[in-house]
């Protein structure tokens, strides 16, 4: 059956902005709905992150299933959907992943027309940098690997970078810069708005988004899942889908299910805000750090996980030490600057660095999760694969090989080479 369109009357647009201005702006409406729970849906999508409202969302956009709810331990964003870097690109090297993550760029490149909501979607472009020949050898592999599948990639010589990046050190004694590596499509987002956005645009098409209603249990019987059990009671489900980062192996053991997933931190930082100074996203191949500059003027950084498992969302201080060494080497005049705020989300890394969007061994349950590094660029993407797995109880083309078990099968994903060894994806 066709989803329930958007009510035209609650659309945004330049009209309705003018129109509501003369009116004192007093028939906005609440961007969504604070439902209490029915006693059973078709589907149940345990996550109120990106990944599970956009998964709510494209249930009833495109497979017309709306009798959705997406149930949320707190509000809805306050987990890793808020607490990331805001990075956009598809610039993977192996076909499982350049597939999928194209796929979700390009819905991200028309995801504020088909949501009415302005994600601050901003393609300034995203430059990998190399210091040496080696790196150089696997970077334009890399390149050539995306340009084979479609997908927009420049080698950039020394001269390239210092032309559209002058402040960077390219001669620093320890790291040379040699080269980049550009994907103009790729750049950044606002991770609230998309939240909000897919919220929005999921309720007024008669989503139930259920916040404070924490999942305690996965109930079974017979082999298949029947629903979860909540702070709020028992809900009941005949599919039920799980998107929740960095708790993934929790709700997992809920079902009786052991996955090959570790959690561990993430820190990022903000600066001060100053004046236009980057204008994309750079990232520091000697020391794996990234910076972009937010429409705020703080420039917006992280690096490396902090090398232990934890669910605190706190982080530890040689990290810090370390990461602000990266920053400084790469461009010194960030010595001068103030940071303003710092925080950290839990990384649910799998041991290939590649994420699952499947069914599982449970009649009825499917998981998403294993985004490692990953999870805010493939927010649009893995909401549309695991919306069509659950719908079709299948999946598609761009998720059929991330599966959970590829880890016990050995067809292994490994985008960095790393091995088996989540702290050093």
């Amino acid at each position: 059956m066709p989803a329930r369109p958007e009510p035209i009357a609650d659309r945004y647009s330049a009209w309705r902005l003018m129109t509501e201005s003369l009116s004192s702006n007093r028939g906005w409406k609440p961007a969504w709905r604070k439902p209490e729970p029915k006693p059973a849906y078709d589907v149940i999508i345990v996550g109120g992150g990106g990944h599970g409202l956009a998964t709510a969302h494209y249930l009833a956009s495109v497979h017309g299933i709306t009798n959705v709810a997406v149930v949320e331990k707190g509000p809805i964003g306050l987990g890793n959907a808020g607490r990331n870097t805001t990075i956009v690109r598809s610039n993977y090297g192996l076909p499982s992943n350049t597939r999928f993550y194209e796929w979700s760029l390009k819905l991200w490149e028309g995801l504020e027309q088909d949501l009415n909501y302005n994600v601050m979607m901003s393609q300034r472009g995203v430059l990998n940098l190399f210091h040496s020949d080696s790196q150089r050898d696997a970077t334009a592999r890399r390149g050539n690997s995306m340009r084979l599948q479609g997908v927009d990639a420049e080698l950039l010589d020394r001269e390239q970078v210092r032309a559209m990046a002058p402040f960077i050190a390219m001669d620093n004694p320890m790291f040379p810069i040699f080269g980049g590596l550009l994907q103009r499509r790729g750049g950044t987002a606002r991770h609230d708005a998309v939240v909000w956005g897919f919220a929005r645009a999921a309720d007024r098409r008669g989503v139930d988004i259920i916040e404070h209603c924490e999942v305690t249990g996965i109930r079974r019987e017979g082999g298949r899942v029947i629903g979860v059990e909540t702070t709020r009671g028992f809900i009941g489900a005949k599919k039920v889908g799980v998107a929740v980062a960095g708790n993934t192996s929790r709700l997992a053991t809920m079902a009786g299910l052991k996955l090959p997933v570790e959690s561990h931190l993430l820190q990022a930082f903000v600066s001060e805000a100053i004046k236009p100074m980057i204008n994309g996203v750079v990232t520091f191949g000697a020391g794996h750090f990234y910076i972009s500059q937010s429409d705020k003027g703080g420039l917006v950084f992280g690096g490396d996980l902090d090398g232990y498992n934890s669910y605190s969302q706190r982080g530890n201080l040689p990290l810090v030490e370390h990461l602000m060494g990266a920053a400084v080497s790469m461009i010194p005049s960030m010595s001068r600057l103030r940071v303003l705020r710092q925080w950290a989300g839990i990384m649910d890394m799998t041991m290939d660095s590649s994420p699952f969007i499947c069914k599982t061994p449970i009649d009825g349950l499917y998981f998403n999760g294993g985004w490692c590094y990953g999870g805010f660029k493939a927010t649009p993407g893995s909401g549309w694969c695991f919306a069509h797995t659950i719908a079709n109880d299948a999946p598609h083309a761009f998720n059929a090989d991330l599966t959970i078990e590829r880890f016990r099968d050995g067809r292994m994903i490994d985008e960095r080479g790393a091995g088996p060894n989540p702290w050093a994806q």
